[in-house]
């Protein structure tokens, strides 16, 4: 399903669901879901997915929609799993940061229980080729594909030639969610740049004020650093504040993030961040809350949506800020 297609499937169900949730037959009646949403509550990273979830569960009508905030820890998110197992919902949303290894039994477990189960963010392949029968769908970007989108517009920007130096910081070594940076920093690398691939430790992945020493003394000791990437939203709402701290100048480092927090938005309009991936983080919310009710009333496979639209950059921001600042982008 392409991006064209998502956005009016989105607003169609939005439309016509709205109307049957308001009847007695609606279709989420009687269900509760419970979703993992990834960092915490209203953060620049979460609020628009949690925006979405909701819309979804008013328009079908749903029950109770549980949301569970793990500060992007992969284990607290194998946790808060087991625990919304054992309150057997209808569905489970989950992110695939811990991977599929990590999760294949409890899923299987869930799924043999009745329990539908369904994934977003972060993508679980092989699981949902295993369970996609039954419901274990896909909304969220083509990892890869978003790091290679955010490479190029870094490249785009005009400023960086074959050997210049380049870092990119990210979690390149959790499963697959690292292959966004992985495509972030092979792209700059087939461009002809030197690139240093930095991993984010857990603390810095769930609290990104912790990364800012970290990234102030390494562009500070690389004086010659032309270019910084990350698929990392709170990572990226820090950097404007790290070049500062390092006395650069609005583009003397060419930077490409990924999502639109109050902190990125502030770095586009100054300078300081060139293109940020607009990942349509409300999407990520309000399909898989459809998803789970599409499957456990109508028995509906699981939906692969790739909500990798495209990059933000300082010309583009300006029209967006209202609906970044409603929730919705």
């Amino acid at each position: 399903m392409n991006l064209k297609h998502t956005l009016l499937a989105a607003a169609a169900a939005t439309a016509l669901l709205a109307t049957a949730a308001r009847a007695e037959d609606a279709p989420g009646k009687g269900m509760t879901i419970y979703m993992q949403m990834g960092g915490n509550a209203g953060d620049g990273a979460t609020l628009a997915r949690q925006t979405g979830a909701a819309a979804a569960a008013k328009a079908l009508g749903v029950d109770k929609l549980n949301e569970q905030f793990s500060s992007w820890a992969p284990e607290k998110m194998i946790e808060q799993f087991k625990q919304a197992m054992a309150a057997k919902p209808a569905c489970i949303v989950i992110m695939g940061h811990p991977g599929a290894d990590a999760f294949h039994d409890l899923v299987k477990q869930a799924v043999e229980q009745g329990i539908v189960v369904t994934d977003g963010n972060s993508p679980l392949t092989s699981l949902q080729k295993e369970f996609g029968s039954k419901g274990f769908g896909y909304a969220g970007v083509d990892l890869y594909a978003g790091g290679t989108l955010t490479a190029n517009a870094i490249i785009a920007d005009g400023h960086l030639k074959a050997g210049d130096e380049a870092m990119v910081y990210g979690v390149f070594s959790q499963a697959e969610r690292g292959l966004s940076e992985k495509g972030l920093a092979d792209t700059l690398e087939k461009a002809g740049l030197k690139v240093d691939r930095l991993e984010i430790t857990q603390e810095a992945n769930s609290d990104p004020t912790l990364a800012i020493p970290v990234l102030t003394a390494y562009v500070q000791s690389h004086p010659k650093l032309k270019a910084i990437g990350t698929q990392h939203g709170g990572v990226t709402g820090v950097l404007a504040d790290v070049l500062k701290k390092s006395g650069k100048k609005p583009g003397e480092i060419t930077v490409g993030g990924i999502d639109l927090g109050p902190a990125t938005i502030s770095g586009l309009k100054t300078g300081y961040i060139s293109a940020t991936l607009d990942q349509l983080l409300y999407l990520q919310g309000f399909m898989p809350v459809t998803q789970c009710v599409m499957t456990a009333k109508y028995k509906m496979p699981g939906l692969s949506i790739n909500t990798g639209a495209g990059t933000v950059t300082p010309q583009s921001i300006g029209g967006l800020v209202s609906l970044i600042d409603a929730g919705i982008r």
